[in-house]
């Protein structure tokens, strides 16, 4: 009887177990489904949301290039109307970068105010810094990145930034962040590098073509402080058929160096060569010839770093290298081992009319020796290639 009633409570303890354990097992088996449902639809939220934001960066990118009047107003319109459009400005890194993309377009390329109102539609206070481990890890990359090249974009086209948006920088990132030690760099070297060059040009520099060629004559000139900067115009030549300027630049020197070239030998009209003027170009020629066979090269100037032929008095052993020294002239700036410069010009039209206009106004301003010299034409064509014209006393000789 005892035994009977042991039997069947360890059979009610067992079926207990079993009903506990199967219930346990379903619990677990929804909860898991529950959480795989709960994932699933999460994933497909962050989908939609990835895809919406592409499809809105994508309109972002595009924006810019739908505008058919391209100026500063409607690109500052632009700027205002996504800083207004949305209070969390998503987005605003791709917008930035799309932006920068399009200023050339716009014409606002090198315009300080654009460039800060740009950084003006960072969100203000979220990627400040608050520990070291942040500063050092460049705390929210993406968007220090994005104002990097900003400042970079700055940097290639000479612009430089002020103190006001030094305070933007910090607002946004902090004094810690890397785009605040990137604009504490530009203002340290930038203002050094402004006014270097002994050639002062404007800037911006102007839009004429005949006052490039004058700042880009008088800056070739500068070598010779005797150099005079003449304008010619072809309608002075009777047989002209190109009606434009030119401006042309020779000194005394120059002058006496034709005068003594040997008439058997042939002069050059050489070009077009390219001159930059802060970031515009224009083209020059010359009127040179080959330097003479007995050229001697003067190394007047010693190079203090030059460190291939160092002469150590120890190892020489008392042998002292005999200098090799020479009697020759002492020639002119304009004299160089690939030939002699003796003018220099720009030009409005880049034909041979007008070269050969600018050779017969040469003879009539103190080279009357051009009227005994053979001149060839060396003219580079878009090909690369080429061309050389004969002139003379005669017609001209293709």
């Amino acid at each position: 009887m005892i035994r009977g009633r042991s039997c069947l409570v360890s059979l009610i303890k067992n079926r207990c177990k079993t009903q506990v354990f199967n219930h346990a097992r379903v619990f677990c088996t929804k909860e898991e489904k529950k959480e795989e449902t709960n994932f699933d639809e999460e994933k497909v939220k962050r989908e939609k949301q990835h895809e919406f934001f592409t499809k809105r960066a994508l309109i972002l990118r595009g924006s810019f290039e739908t505008i058919e009047d391209k100026n500063k107003g409607s690109y500052l319109e632009m700027i205002d109307i996504f800083i207004n459009k949305d209070v969390h400005r998503r987005n605003h890194v791709e917008f930035i970068y799309a932006a920068l993309k399009n200023m050339k377009d716009f014409g606002v390329i090198r315009d300080l105010e654009v460039y800060k109102k740009l950084i003006d539609v960072m969100p203000k206070g979220k990627f400040i810094p608050t520990n070291l481990f942040q500063v050092e890890f460049q705390h929210y990359p993406k968007q220090q990145q994005c104002i990097i090249d900003l400042l970079d974009q700055m940097e290639d086209n000479g612009v430089i930034p002020d103190y006001e948006m030094e305070d933007q920088l910090i607002n946004i990132f902090g004094r810690r962040g890397h785009p605040v030690r990137k604009f504490w760099r530009m203002m340290y070297w930038m203002p050094k590098f402004k006014n270097l060059s002994p050639w002062i040009v404007p800037n911006p520099p102007p839009n004429d073509e005949y006052e490039l060629a004058k700042l880009a004559v008088e800056r070739m000139c500068s070598v010779d402080l005797q150099s005079k900067i003449s304008t010619f115009y072809t309608s002075d030549v009777e047989s002209s058929i190109d009606d434009t300027w030119i401006v042309s630049g020779q000194s005394p020197i120059q002058q006496e160096l034709l005068a003594k070239h040997n008439r058997e030998k042939g002069l050059y009209i050489q070009g077009p060569f390219k001159i930059w003027l802060r970031y515009k170009c224009i083209n020059y020629y010359l009127l040179r010839s080959d330097s003479p066979e007995n050229f001697v090269e003067f190394n007047d100037q010693i190079e203090i770093d030059d460190v291939s032929d160092i002469d150590v008095p120890i190892f020489s052993l008392g042998q002292v290298k005999p200098k090799s020294n020479k009697l020759a002239i002492m020639r002119s700036v304009h004299e160089q081992k690939d030939g002699t410069v003796y003018a220099i010009c720009c030009i409005g039209q880049h034909t041979k009319d007008t070269l050969l206009s600018w050779l017969r106004l040469l003879e009539k301003n103190g080279n009357p020796c051009l009227e005994n010299l053979i001149v060839l034409f060396k003219l580079a064509t878009p090909d690369n290639t080429t061309e050389i014209v004969v002139q003379s006393k005669d017609p001209v000789k293709t």
